[in-house]
């Protein structure tokens, strides 16, 4: 991994600005200037990317009761779903108190292209989470030493000043 000036990836992109329109987080993305500025909320999904920012894994679980697959008894998602996609019934907010799981799989990614915000290297890595029914995507911020599929992997936050307000504000750790 030449080239690497620290052991630890680091956020080199621009906090994201957003403004707040009826309880929704809307982010202006201005990536190829005043042009090329996308607008984005992250609408029933404010949640999530306000929780990061406050140190908080938020994932969501249908509880109704008609649902054909959960029963009322759901698994958390995470990423969130607004919407329970068997149902389509809204899903209630729940908090992941201690964020732990295990790489699922991963990809060095050497050269990371326009518009990335972490430094590279680093390892894009998918984590398997208990009691989690879907597999979290994100990025391990150790990178100068390997890794295996199974290794144990603790959530990190990017809070306060140093957050983005994006899903980057999520990291991973051995």
């Amino acid at each position: 991994m030449s080239g690497a000036t620290t052991d630890r990836v680091q956020f080199i992109g621009d906090k994201t600005k957003y403004k707040e329109k009826g309880g929704a987080w809307v982010i202006d993305l201005p990536r190829f200037g005043e042009v090329g500025t996308h607008h984005h909320t992250y609408g029933m999904l404010t949640p999530y990317f306000k929780g990061l920012t406050q140190g908080k894994l938020l994932a969501t679980k249908c509880v109704n009761d008609n649902c054909p697959i959960s029963k009322g008894k759901g698994e958390l998602w995470l990423p969130p779903r607004a919407d329970c996609p068997d149902c389509h019934k809204p899903m209630i907010w729940e908090e992941i108190k201690n964020p732990v799981g295990e790489i699922f799989t991963y990809t060095f990614v050497e050269r990371g292209g326009s518009g990335l915000e972490i430094q590279a290297p680093y390892y894009q890595i998918d984590v398997l989470m208990k009691g989690v029914c879907t597999i979290v995507k994100g990025y391990l911020v150790n990178r100068n030493r390997p890794i295996k599929i199974g290794d144990k992997v603790k959530a990190g936050f990017r809070t306060g000043n140093e957050a983005s307000n994006t899903c980057l504000d999520l990291y991973w750790e051995l």
